[in-house]
């Protein structure tokens, strides 16, 4: 991977990480439009440690709250009903589905999952979700009524998102406005639920960097996650202050459009859908 590659595909990855799109359908699509390798499941978590750092900055003061709380909780049996502390132990809740899903399908989400033709097919059928669930959603609850059920919702739905195409923020707000939580509400615990998702994930793949009959090399990695990160960090502001006012309309139009185009592409020869495998 050279330099202006990972600069391209750190400017998807910040653009496209927290809009319910999905940014590994977008990595897998430019890079195979480009003629480039498929960047691969380890570059793609690595670089989303930047986003999720933009993350940690953004919402900077409700995670040292909600840390702090969840720490007392630990030794405190006063502190086990303050909100924060609660929040703290069902964003660990909603990560347990992903953690196990994640070890059981490795091999799947290197390989198979990266199909374009499986790659279309969700972000249609999970964009149908989103609009269904903007449309019929109650949006009255807050995070503080999260349950335990609830947060273990949300965290099937963010595993969906090992296939590229369904989007974690997608599937993880859909999920929520299903639930009758607000926009604002679903898009944040999205948010929140994926730190420890994608640190893990992240950490985990970066043993793969560097390895691999065409591996993504450590120093365009760090410039994908820099540029994810700074990027990422504009969008969030962005997307926080737009759900309050609008729906998510205009990101279902765009999903089943890309997810049309990418058919007919495939479909009339212009693009194999297993373009630009790693080792190929």
């Amino acid at each position: 991977m050279g330099w202006f590659e990972a600069l391209v595909l750190g400017l998807v990855q910040g653009l496209t990480e927290f809009l319910p799109i999905s940014s590994s359908a977008h990595l897998r699509i430019v890079a195979a439009l480009a003629g480039w390798d498929d960047p691969g499941a380890a570059f793609t978590a690595v670089t989303q440690i930047g986003t999720e750092l933009a993350v940690i900055i953004y919402f900077g003061p409700k995670i040292g709250k909600i840390l702090r709380a969840w720490f007392f909780s630990l030794y405190k049996a006063e502190w086990r009903r303050d909100p924060d502390a609660r929040l703290g132990w069902l964003i660990i809740v909603g990560s347990l589905p992903i953690v196990v899903l994640g070890l059981l399908l490795q091999d799947q989400i290197d390989s198979a999952f990266r199909d374009l033709r499986i790659t279309a097919t969700v972000l249609i059928v999970f964009g149908v979700i989103l609009l269904v669930a903007d449309r019929i959603g109650k949006q009255e609850r807050t995070l503080d009524q999260l349950t335990v059920p609830h947060g273990l919702g949300f965290g099937f739905a963010q595993a969906l998102a090992l296939i590229p195409g369904v989007s974690r923020s997608g599937g993880t707000t859909s999920a929520g406005l299903l639930l009758g939580y607000t926009r604002a509400e679903a898009a944040e615990y999205s948010f929140l639920l994926a730190l420890p998702a994608v640190f893990g994930s992240g950490v985990y793949k970066l043993k793969d960097i560097g390895s691999g009959a065409v591996p993504a090399q450590w120093g365009p990695t760090i410039l994908a996650t820099l540029v994810a990160f700074g990027v990422g960090y504009a969008v969030i502001a962005w997307l926080m202050a737009y759900i309050k006012k609008r729906s998510f309309v205009p990101f279902v139009v765009y999903r089943l459009v890309l997810g049309v185009l990418l058919y007919v592409l495939i479909f009339s020869g212009v693009l194999d859908p297993n373009a630009g495998p790693v080792g190929h």
